[in-house]
């Protein structure tokens, strides 16, 4: 498998899956300037949070990554690492505004 981008969130493919914190929700990214949103929206995943690294594991042949302002993408059934894109800035790291 491939990582799968959408916009700011990078899909990694995992070789180990982190199963202790499970989510109650399914949303990947959540906008700070419009509130807009990286769910899954169809299809059956969860997803878990472990040091601060949030892992999807996609128990369906694929699940819908959907957004507002993107196309929405099917990532194939398997474990997923979930990664934001950060900007640089001379303060330090930050994460994309979307």
């Amino acid at each position: 498998m491939q990582p799968l981008r959408q916009g700011d969130v990078l899909l990694i493919p995992a070789s180990e899956m982190v199963k202790n914190a499970k989510l109650p929700h399914l949303t990947l990214a959540e906008g700070e300037v419009t509130g807009h949103r990286h769910c899954i929206t169809q299809g059956e995943a969860e997803l878990y949070e472990h040091a601060g690294t949030l892992y999807l594991k996609v128990r369906s042949p694929t699940a819908l990554l959907t957004h507002e302002e993107h196309q929405p993408i099917a990532i194939p059934k398997g474990d997923w690492m979930v990664r934001i894109q950060r900007e640089y800035e001379p303060e330090g790291g930050r994460y994309v505004a979307d």
